[in-house]
């Protein structure tokens, strides 16, 4: 873990916010979608959310149940500067998912674009699950991006797992009840074009 940690303090520390390959301006497709499936008082954590402006991008549409969960303190701690004052209204925990002390049932939705696909150890991913099964709420929403099937085979200096719609959802298996998914063609900040499965869950 501590290996991972340093990875990607390193990765935020050596650029900047917004060159990284998976910066977006806004995170359109991941608002609409948790707009589609909660409501404003709902509890989202956003798996990976680092320096992500989605938590801007929910502040703005009224959610104030957020929390940005992270490995690199660093990406975090860009996230809080660039909100202000309204970073006092977010949870933030700098931890690795697979060991993060999350809440039992205590979230109405899980985020997570662009984590699960670096996840190339089985047992990491089993525990991924785990952490599904305990934090989300019986009937909550989870909506996980991925590398589709045409997507890169390595991403900042690390190999990752491309995932078929069907695919993904063999991964999380029968507690989670696949709505849905679409695919996204993001364009990296150096022009490179990179295929996003976005699929999307209920949890029984």
């Amino acid at each position: 873990m501590a290996d991972r940690r340093q990875h990607w303090e390193t990765v935020y520390g050596s650029k900047a916010v917004d060159q990284v390959s998976w910066f977006q301006p806004h995170a359109a497709s991941s608002l609409r979608l948790i707009e589609e499936c909660a409501g404003k008082d709902a509890h989202i954590i956003d798996v990976g959310g680092g320096a992500s402006v989605l938590v801007d991008d929910l502040l703005d549409a009224g959610y104030r149940n957020l929390t940005v969960l992270d490995l690199a303190e660093s990406a975090l701690a860009a996230s809080r500067a660039r909100l202000g004052e309204r970073a006092r209204s977010v949870q933030w925990i700098a931890a690795d998912i697979i060991h993060a002390e999350l809440p039992a049932a205590r979230y109405d939705v899980w985020h997570d674009r662009a984590v699960f696909h670096f996840l190339t150890d089985p047992a990491d991913r089993a525990r991924y699950v785990e952490q599904m099964l305990k934090s989300v709420k019986p009937g909550g929403r989870v909506i996980v991006a991925a590398f589709g099937p045409g997507g890169p085979l390595q991403c900042s200096g690390l190999d990752v797992a491309r995932y078929a719609p069907d695919a993904l959802h063999a991964e999380f298996g029968g507690d989670f009840r696949l709505l849905g998914h679409e695919t996204e063609i993001h364009r990296t900040p150096a022009g490179k074009e990179q295929e996003f499965v976005y699929s999307y869950y209920v949890r029984s």
